[in-house]
């Protein structure tokens, strides 16, 4: 995981740089989502690695499965495929969406909740933490019942842990302290 991650990097920055420079970040994270779940399918996977399928087939398919493309992004699905790479797409989106966040001052915070929460408890919940972080963020949400009730937000490396059971934890380590 950590070498196709490697590998990946520098495709994503190039995509990266190329979409900054052509003010169409939004554009090439949409077309880049397309094409990593095109890459994803295991039908697809298997077309990948097969030597009966020539690079230009594997080309053709990616253009036509992976919705509109521009020229330029073509150009990126032809040279993964070139240098056999296309394989790489998933990580290659996920490292893109990673700098244009940071590009955009956006950072990602997971949330951990006791019980599902709607909407407007999202939001709200946002509003409190983003001056805090001093950035917009992007929520991400799983629920976990062990919390008992509460939230667990993880932004980076830092946790801010408001739930029942981490209150209930930090008073039994200081009673045994």
């Amino acid at each position: 995981m950590a070498e196709e991650i490697t590998i990946a990097r520098p495709y994503a920055e190039a995509a990266f740089e190329l979409a900054r420079e052509r003010d169409a970040l939004g554009a090439w994270q949409e077309a880049l989502a397309r094409l990593a779940a095109v890459a994803a399918d295991p039908e697809v996977r298997k077309l990948i690695g097969n030597p009966r399928v020539s690079p230009a087939q594997l080309i053709q398919l990616f253009v036509d499965v992976g919705g509109e493309l521009d020229q330029a992004q073509q150009n990126f699905v032809r040279t993964l495929v070139e240098n056999e790479r296309v394989a790489l797409l998933p990580e290659i989106h996920a490292l893109f969406v990673r700098l244009k966040n940071r590009h955009e001052g956006v950072r990602r915070a997971h949330v951990v909740s006791a019980f599902p929460l709607d909407e407007a408890a999202l939001k709200s919940l946002m509003a409190q933490l983003e001056p805090r972080f001093r950035c917009r963020l992007e929520p991400s949400v799983s629920v976990d019942p062990e919390l008992i009730g509460g939230v667990k937000v993880t932004v980076g490396d830092e946790v801010i842990d408001a739930s029942v059971r981490g209150k209930l934890e930090a008073m039994a380590s200081a009673l045994k302290a």
